[in-house]
């Protein structure tokens, strides 16, 4: 009877996989990314960086608007009018160093200041218009130029941030999803594993009281009952905690956190490997296009720029402006006669540091930035193609590690048939039988293990090369 017993209870035993629940649904990878991409809040926030670098360069360009400019001061003082100046200007900046300015003026007044006199016959008031020009520093490059340069650089930088960003966040979700796909699958083992133990108890039991086991029979079967308990209950908890950290990336297109369902399965993993020539594909996009190495290229930019405007800073200040006066019109808006050489009025602002210390201290700054610079791109380049060949390196050897574990677990299928041919034969006993079920456990569960790692190093090896893993 006793080898009846058992007999019947190593049959309810698949050995092949795991059984999964009938109303289960697959969750796969590919919808849990889209997801990510769709909704999380993380994303979202990313491509704000896309639209605060236009907002840079908008106020960068800002620095280019036309403006009207107006003054008045009025002095009055025991019925005496001292002065009553007016003027009124439309400055239009443009890209080359040339300043138009046209514009009005009235003064009038008892103590007006000689420059500002504007005589009666015109009613105080005077038309004027031209241009100011500057011809030595800032004729190539200034301030202004500068910066708008400077924000489209930023701008595509913003650009390579929002990959850094996203990437970095689909490697934490790939991990978090390997993960619950381990834990999941890994409850699921020890759920079969704890059915088991708990038949052959009850059964065991039986078997002793019809006299046909010895009661230390019944105490080992319940020793593997109560560890099979303590291993589920251990899986359980971490199936649960894994399914709240999956949850963490799962969100509405309204922006409402959601929760993963219990029915959610994980999909099954498919262990394809990686080529060298996969590998090869990797290492040149790194080098040509990994965002965290384009960003300080761009930085190089910037302060090439910064180099640029320090050196031109080296040059005399010279500006020289003209303006004619009630011409082609007067404030009437009467027309009149152009004359270059008559009513019009000229400047000239000429400036030059002696010792050039501040300039030549900002150029010696800006070069010592961009060797630096280079430095730190060189060196990531070297950490991030060792990072890229060590990720593959791990790849393959999982890959080959999870080969031997699989023939391995199929072994010790044909180990617990052997087993159950030798207990119809009664060739062998509980405590063999209870061996290679705990090794047969055992072993699946170092085989998800494997997969999982498996999946973990292909999402960071992808992201090594600033790229997101590919869908399959």
């Amino acid at each position: 009877m006793k080898n009846n017993i058992l007999i019947y209870l190593l049959c309810l035993m698949p050995v092949a996989g795991v059984a999964q629940p009938e109303d289960s649904v697959i969750f796969s990878y590919t919808d849990f990314h889209q997801l990510i991409m769709e909704n999380h809040p993380i994303v979202k926030q990313a491509r704000l960086l896309s639209d605060q670098a236009v907002q840079e360069l908008r106020m960068a360009r800002g620095g280019f608007d036309p403006k009207i400019e107006v003054t008045w001061n009025k002095k009055s003082f025991k019925d005496t009018e001292y002065y009553n100046t007016f003027k009124g200007a439309l400055k239009i900046p443009v890209w080359f160093p040339v300043s138009p300015e046209i514009g009005i003026e009235q003064n009038s007044g008892e103590y007006l200041n000689p420059e500002k006199y504007i005589s009666e016959t015109a009613d105080y008031r005077q038309v004027y218009g031209g241009v100011s020009v500057t011809v030595g520093r800032g004729l190539f490059i200034d301030e202004r130029r500068a910066v708008v340069k400077q924000a489209l650089v930023f701008q595509e930088m913003a650009e390579y941030e929002q990959v850094k960003l996203i990437n970095k966040l689909l490697l934490t979700a790939s991990v978090d999803y390997w993960e619950w796909y381990y834990a999941y699958n890994n409850y699921r083992l020890a759920e079969q594993g704890i059915d088991i133990a708990s038949d052959i108890f009850d059964r065991t039991r039986m078997a002793f009281q019809y006299g046909e086991v010895a009661a230390i029979d019944t105490v080992q079967a319940f020793i593997t009952w109560q560890k099979r308990k303590i291993e589920f209950q251990q899986a359980d908890v971490e199936r649960m905690n894994a399914a709240l950290k999956l949850s963490n990336h799962l969100w509405t297109a309204s922006g409402m956190p959601l929760e993963l369902q219990d029915s959610a399965i994980p999909e099954v993993v498919m262990l394809t490997g990686t080529s060298e020539e996969e590998l090869t594909r990797l290492l040149d996009l790194a080098r040509t296009n990994h965002p965290e190495l384009r960003k300080l290229e761009l930085k190089n930019e910037v302060l090439q720029i910064d180099q640029r405007l320090a050196r031109e800073n080296l040059k005399p200040r010279l500006d020289v402006g003209y303006y004619l006066l009630d011409q082609p019109f007067n404030a009437d808006g009467d027309q009149t006669d152009v004359s270059l050489d008559n009513n019009y009025k000229v400047g000239l602002n000429f400036s030059f540091p002696l010792f050039l210390r501040k300039e030549r201290a900002k150029i010696n700054q800006v070069e010592l930035k961009i060797s630096d610079n280079n430095y730190e791109r060189d060196f990531r380049e070297r950490e991030l193609i060792n990072e890229i060949n060590s990720h593959y390196n791990q790849l393959v050897n999982t890959i080959q590690i999870a080969t031997n574990q699989q023939q391995m677990v199929a072994g010790y299928n044909a180990i617990v048939a052997a087993e159950r041919l030798n207990l119809q034969n009664g060739e062998s006993d509980l405590f063999k039988l209870n061996l290679q079920v705990d090794k047969l456990i055992e072993a699946r569960s170092k085989l998800l293990k494997l997969n999982t790692t498996y999946k973990k190093n292909e999402a960071y090896l992808y992201w090594s090369a600033g790229v997101p893993t590919p869908l399959k």
